[in-house]
């Protein structure tokens, strides 16, 4: 018998429902009970159509048996023009904002991270150009709570405030069966990248990271890493990731549980500064690895992985906005982009802003 939980999206025929997903919630420790998002910062997918969500202003991530019966969608291109006054329409709010999209890599479905007059919701794609809201309350689902995250309170630092909390989840990823988490503890060293077990369990603090920022021409150790990919290099599993203003790091997945209070993050690359990297994924093409970065204000940077094992560390300072060590080149037909993920083996689904702040959702080919 199917199991009435496990359907999230309205009323979902019973046929075709991935069995592999209903059984996913039996074996992980999930169960149906109430979701209580405060926000929803970012997104990915585990196994078996298992939705991770990661909710800053709660500190805590969300994971999330989906199950549909979505097959097949991997070549269907999507063209949502003027998404931001689609979604309003939708879900009858005033102010939409996107805070990220993912698409699911077993059926090619995607999602939407959406803020609704400051409501958090899951959003599907349905079709090429239709929406529908998830209710998360009828889905198998658990919970991890980033004890060590920072106090929800505005902290003033001169001429600037900001709110610490907002980035304890700056972005999450599924790498051999543990999800990593980046952003910000509660600690001297605030800068974090955590290993989650999952199934969750009591979860140990999130191991502080020690980077060199070239543009600022010094150790730093309380910046949040804003994007990263789990990816193997020379066989070595290693999390590449970008920070504010831009240097690109790397950091072995086997320091991350080591025993020590911190971590020494390698930089490879200094990519600019006055800017805030967005988005990363990677791909392959021609039997080469890359990696695409999106950016506030450099554009889309395409980054071979070649090399990136024993690239050079930089530790001397790079100023006046210049870039140095790892190359990469800018793709110029992605400008604009804010959020991306993988759709299928050749294409792209981004959302872009044009110059005058209209926002569209659109499947490309990758670069």
């Amino acid at each position: 018998m199917i199991c009435r939980a496990c359907l999230c999206v309205g009323v979902l025929a019973s046929i075709g429902i991935s069995s592999v997903t209903l059984r996913a919630h039996e074996y992980r420790g999930m169960e149906k009970q109430n979701v209580d998002l405060k926000s929803a910062t970012t997104l990915v997918f585990g196994p078996d159509d298992i939705l991770f969500i990661g909710d800053s202003k709660a500190a805590t991530v969300f994971a999330v048996a989906i199950g549909h019966s979505d097959v097949g969608l991997h070549d269907q291109s999507i063209q949502i023009d003027d998404v931001l006054a689609k979604l309003a329409a939708h879900t009858k709010a005033e102010d939409v904002a996107v805070q990220d999209l993912v698409v699911n890599p077993r059926t090619g479905t995607a999602y939407l991270a959406v803020h609704a007059d400051q409501k958090p919701l899951i959003v599907k794609v349905t079709g090429k150009s239709n929406f529908e809201v998830l209710d998360l309350q009828q889905c198998p689902s658990s919970s991890a709570v980033l004890n060590d995250a920072p106090e929800d309170k505005v902290i003033q630092k001169g001429r600037r405030s900001r709110n610490p909390r907002a980035d304890s989840i700056t972005d999450l990823a599924f790498f051999e069966n543990k999800l990593l988490v980046s952003g910000l503890r509660d600690a001297v060293a605030s800068s974090t990248v955590r290993e989650l077990n999952f199934p969750f369990s009591d979860q140990e603090r999130g191991v502080g990271v020690q980077i060199y920022h070239a543009a600022h021409g010094r150790e730093e150790d309380t910046a949040a890493m804003r994007t990263f990919v789990p990816l193997v290099i020379d066989g070595e599993p290693t999390i590449v990731g970008a920070y504010v203003c831009t240097p690109l790091v790397k950091i072995p997945v086997k320091e991350l549980s080591s025993e020590g209070e911190s971590v020494g993050a390698t930089t490879v690359a200094e990519l600019g500064n006055r800017n805030r990297p967005l988005d990363m994924v990677s791909y392959e093409q021609d039997g080469k690895g890359y990696l695409l970065l999106s950016n506030s204000a450099r554009g889309v940077m395409k980054i071979p992985t070649d090399g990136l094992g024993d690239a050079p560390e930089l530790a001397e300072p790079v100023r006046g906005g210049g870039t140095a060590g790892h190359s990469y080149e800018t793709v110029e037909l992605l400008d604009g982009v804010l959020e991306m993920d993988r759709q299928g083996e050749n294409s792209l689904l981004v959302l872009l802003q044009d110059d005058k702040g209209l926002q569209r959702l659109q499947t490309v080919p990758l670069p």
